[in-house]
């Protein structure tokens, strides 16, 4: 079965395997979510990740990480431009999530990168999703 959004599809299993309390998830590999995967570890969303050759597929193995209280850190996502729908943002008009306690990714034209470094950098993009 395809997938007709597959960043969608790894944010939800990234979301439910945190919910569920999963020690890590397994992902189809592409570009765009190593970008997305390499954000969320630099914004301390999870613990580490790792593309895996398997069965002749590339994987990206996702480590989740919890609080001392054995809770997720990632309490929510949120995919803002869809296949049918495209966002975009300028850097001044760059939404703040959760008042600036969660993480919106775009995709400029300088790569993918988080809303906080596009404003500072002054460039906009596409709003890719939000994670909080």
């Amino acid at each position: 079965m395809s997938v007709s959004d597959p960043v969608a599809d790894m944010l939800a299993k990234v979301r439910n395997a945190a919910m569920a309390r999963h020690e890590k998830v397994d992902i189809p590999a592409s570009k765009l979510k190593l970008e997305i995967v390499k954000i969320l570890k630099t914004e301390g969303y999870i613990k580490n990740f790792k593309k895996v050759q398997e069965e002749g597929h590339s994987i990206i193995r996702i480590i989740l990480r919890y609080d001392d209280k054995n809770n997720p850190v990632i309490h929510g996502t949120k995919k803002i431009s869809t296949p049918g729908r495209r966002v975009y943002s300028g850097y001044k008009e760059m939404p703040r999530i959760f008042n600036g306690y969660g993480t919106i990714i775009v995709s400029t034209s300088s790569g993918v990168i988080t809303g906080k470094k596009a404003s500072e950098r002054m460039v906009g993009g596409e709003l890719i999703c939000s994670i909080w």
